[in-house]
């Protein structure tokens, strides 16, 4: 296995690979000076080799990645039954592998509760009336002993399984787990159709609503993998998480759950300008940067104009920008603005580093951001 970190040079030798492939253009930053991953972390997988691109929190290549999963772990709110699943020092689960095992079991408990049917209506050409008789098609019924009929039937056939079908599929290329083999069987009564997975049209009800969970571990998945060749024979693909998003979630989640008055990513409007705060309490805004910044020099002209933005449209006089911990905790007061107009900004930083597991890792988070909280 070997580490490469994110905004550092990947090896030479992977180059090749990494140009070769459009659909990881907008992961790299490529140039005459090497190619590097931009604020992307994941796995790689090329000609059977194993690479993992960690953020740089810790010295200790095993703990950065460990974070980094325990961080994605937490920010999809993935429940896990063996948390030796997620040590990094077992090789045999990478981290593409343990959100597989993660979907496949999931669903697998919930097909053995029952396996999702709906009423579908159809159309046949029978030989007895079954439903609606449809005179139209029976005008130009080449078959005069049949009756075309319209009906309604209980099936399995359905837009949710024939969208598990194709993730159970996609993911058997690339992964050999038996219990993906399982759920396709069970799905032995399902069209298998190609699924643009980004023009989904599921919604989930109190009928359906236990299946939701592996829905969105199957859409996050489809959604962060990229194949790097069209053959099935080159397992060769690419498991990319934007560290930027990554950090808004696992944030946004702990904040909420440590004040329940939180709301994530609000929409305003600003003149011309569509405003996303990332979190928003009764009387702040707090928006996360996976940006490396150690004073207040950093700070991009763009986001003061921002946070002024947030604070004007939403009727807030505090704000903050939230940080990663890089080389120095960052702990600084602006003022944008004068006047009635003036809104107060702070910048803060979060340091990501500490080895104690999964529960440990959270713990210890929940107690930063409360003191980053209580400082505002």
């Amino acid at each position: 296995m070997t580490y490469l970190y994110e905004n550092q040079n990947i090896p030479t030798e992977l180059e090749k690979y990494i140009e070769e492939n459009k659909n990881l253009h907008s992961c790299f930053d490529i140039n005459f000076k090497g190619i590097k991953p931009k604020n992307y972390c994941g796995f790689l997988s090329i000609d059977n080799q194993s690479y993992f691109i960690i953020p740089k929190i810790t010295t200790e290549n095993t703990q950065n990645l460990n974070m980094f999963i325990y961080m994605l772990i937490y920010a999809y709110d993935i429940n896990l039954k063996n948390e030796d699943l997620i040590n990094a020092d077992n090789q045999e689960h990478q981290i593409f592998e343990l959100f597989i095992r993660l979907f496949s079991d999931a669903l697998l408990d919930e097909f053995k509760r029952g396996v999702f049917k709906q009423y579908i209506t159809m159309q046949e050409n029978l030989k007895v009336l079954r439903g609606k008789y449809i005179i139209e098609k029976n005008f130009n019924n080449f078959y005069h002993q049949n009756i075309y009929c319209e009906f309604d039937e209980f099936s399995m056939d359905n837009e949710l399984n024939r969208f598990f079908l194709y993730a159970i599929r996609t993911f058997k290329k690339f992964s050999s787990y038996g219990n993906l083999h399982r759920c396709e069987a069970v799905l032995n009564e399902v069209d298998y159709l190609n699924v643009d997975f980004k023009r989904l049209n599921i919604y989930f009800d109190r009928m359906n609503s236990r299946y939701k969970k592996s829905y969105e571990v199957a859409l996050m998945i489809l959604q962060k993998l990229l194949p790097m060749t069209e053959t099935s024979r080159d397992k060769s693909f690419a498991f990319l998480f934007d560290m930027a998003e990554v950090f808004e979630k696992f944030v946004g989640k702990m904040y909420k759950e440590i004040d329940y008055t939180t709301q994530l990513q609000q929409h305003g409007n600003f003149g011309s300008l569509v405003l996303k705060p990332d979190i928003m309490t009764r009387n702040k805004i707090i928006d996360t940067k996976y940006k490396k910044v150690n004073k207040r020099g950093n700070l991009a002209a763009q986001d003061k104009y921002q946070m002024s933005a947030y604070g004007m449209n939403f009727k807030v006089k505090d704000t903050m920008l939230l940080y990663p911990k890089h080389l120095v905790d960052i702990d600084d007061n602006l003022e944008l603005g004068k006047g009635d107009d003036m809104i107060r900004l702070k910048m803060r930083s979060l340091d990501l580093g500490f080895d104690g597991g999964l529960k440990g890792y959270v713990n210890e988070m929940r107690m930063r951001i409360e003191r980053i909280k209580l400082c505002q």
